[in-house]
């Protein structure tokens, strides 16, 4: 196999690697055309993804002679200035997930590697006369063009999102009002899907925001500097004064079998951090008037499939691990209550918006593999993510009229069952929904987490339709229109 046979080859790597970064990354799981602040990573991108496809299609067929040869690595220069610049704006706008950081390195090594094997043919190629000299090499070649045009086309898509998403700095939450006195919030959780997008409300609402997070730096390059971000309730002096506390953080639930190791780490991540937030107020000079805790309709456990009764907030736990885990999370928040702190607790449906869930719910719709999953009749209670934001300022007004605390169903008046949630997704994605998904193999990989997919509560936010608040998406085909730009 000759060098340039071999730098062929991974290119081809470069670009199976580079389409899995941008559909896995880019599109389903960050949603970059539709993040606010994404502008110019947006940019970066279209840009490097044009120079990408003129290299794919300009060596699938030809090899650069004479005054091309110098042409062909100044575009790789600029590709590279390019992949620098698009590190720096990632570590100041977001927080990258591992698997993207690991495809990122595994990119660059392969892109290292490549322009070696180039670079070793430089000096045959630029002794040459100047031309294009044809080098098909067969079926590489056709796929190098194939690549050269996917990546071109994800460079106008990416330039397109850019142009639409102008200048603005986060989703379109509407004109939120917490609170006519400018007040100091305290969020944990603040970098993750719903915490973001708090922040932003509330800085546009006139008030201070405090973060706490495990990357302060980068959270406050992706906070333009506006919010003060702290690595631990250590770093919060006592005499700081908090008027509301935001209780956000928690380690994913879907992930990695329940071991007891798991499980002890996801009790840390919640009941841990919200006892660490209730010690500080206690130590606090000046107490918070307000706690909302976030917590999750798994604490009423499971409902067996067709049972038709609601769940309002004072339907019991049930003795399973994820009901206990909220049980508990919730009687670490509530302790802050003989603080006079009013506290809150925020029980959370499925919040639908972007990143969140739903881009990896979508996935195989969008590959028209949707449809039921398990028996498909399993209740699925879900809120649309400006709705928790709507939810979380309507609780903070009553509380500065009100003393009643307790804990909130955060869910839509529409509760759907899962057939009904990938029928109605599918439909509005132009899409396919036909092919089931048995729930065996989910239990097989899964154990006593499947639950939370193939078994299903219908919970009735009550205490939020009897206080009056009107939700912006009650219903589940508005809310999935309004994600799918």
């Amino acid at each position: 196999m000759n060098t340039h046979t071999l730098a062929l080859q991974l290119m081809a790597v470069q670009g199976c690697l580079g389409a899995f970064d941008t559909l896995y990354h880019h599109e389903l799981t960050e949603a970059l055309p539709r993040r606010p602040g994404a502008r110019r990573e947006l940019a970066i991108h279209a840009v490097r993804a044009l120079l990408y496809a003129l290299l794919f299609i300009g060596l699938a067929g030809w090899a650069w002679h004479g005054a091309w040869a110098p042409v062909l690595f100044a575009v790789f220069a600029l590709e590279i200035g390019l992949t620098l610049w698009d590190f720096v704006v990632e570590d100041r706008s977001r927080l990258l997930p591992a698997t993207e950081r690991v495809t990122h390195t595994i990119l660059a090594i392969n892109g290292g590697a490549l322009i070696a094997l180039l670079a070793l043919q430089f000096p045959d190629w630029l002794a040459r006369p100047t031309r294009l000299e044809p080098a098909a090499q067969g079926w590489l070649s056709v796929f190098l063009a194939l690549c050269g045009a996917g990546v071109g086309l994800s460079g106008v898509r990416d330039g397109l999102a850019a142009l639409r998403l102008g200048g603005t700095n986060d989703a379109d939450d509407g004109a939120l009002a917490f609170d006519d006195t400018r007040r100091t919030v305290l969020i944990t959780g603040a970098t993750g899907f719903i915490g973001r997008r708090l922040v932003h409300a509330l800085l546009r609402d006139g008030h201070d925001v405090i973060a706490l997070t495990r990357q302060p730096r980068q959270a406050a390059w992706s906070f333009d500097g506006q919010v003060r971000c702290i690595e631990s309730m250590r770093a919060l002096a006592p005499d700081t004064r908090v008027d509301v506390v935001v209780n956000l953080a928690g380690a994913r639930i879907l992930g990695p079998r329940w071991s007891e190791a798991r499980k002890a780490a996801l009790r840390r991540s919640r009941v841990g951090l919200t006892r660490d937030v209730v010690e500080w107020i206690g130590r606090a000079t000046h107490k918070p008037f307000l706690l909302l805790s976030g917590s999750a309709i798994g604490y009423y456990g499971t409902q067996a499939t067709g049972d038709p009764a609601a769940l309002d907030e004072s339907a019991p736990p049930q003795p399973v691990f994820m009901s206990d885990l909220c049980r508990e999370w919730e009687q670490a928040a509530l302790a802050a209550a003989r603080y006079g702190v009013q506290v809150e607790c925020m029980r959370f449906g499925l919040v639908l918006g972007r990143p969140g869930a739903l881009p990896m719910m979508l996935l195989p719709i969008l590959l028209g593999l949707g449809g039921r999953l398990g028996s498909g009749q399993q209740a699925l209670s879900w809120i649309h993510v400006d709705d928790v934001l709507g939810a979380i300022a309507h609780r903070w007004r009553l509380a500065l009229d009100t003393h009643a605390g307790g804990a909130t169903n955060f869910t839509a008046p529409e509760c759907v069952t899962q057939a009904t949630f990938s029928h109605t997704a599918a439909r509005i994605w132009h899409r396919p929904s036909v092919v089931p998904t048995p729930g065996w193999p989910l239990r097989l990989a899964l154990g006593e987490q499947a639950d939370l997919l193939l078994e299903g509560q219908r919970v009735v936010p009550a205490r939020l339709q009897r206080e009056g608040y009107v939700f912006r998406y009650p219903g589940l085909a508005p809310a999935l229109r309004s994600l799918k730009s």
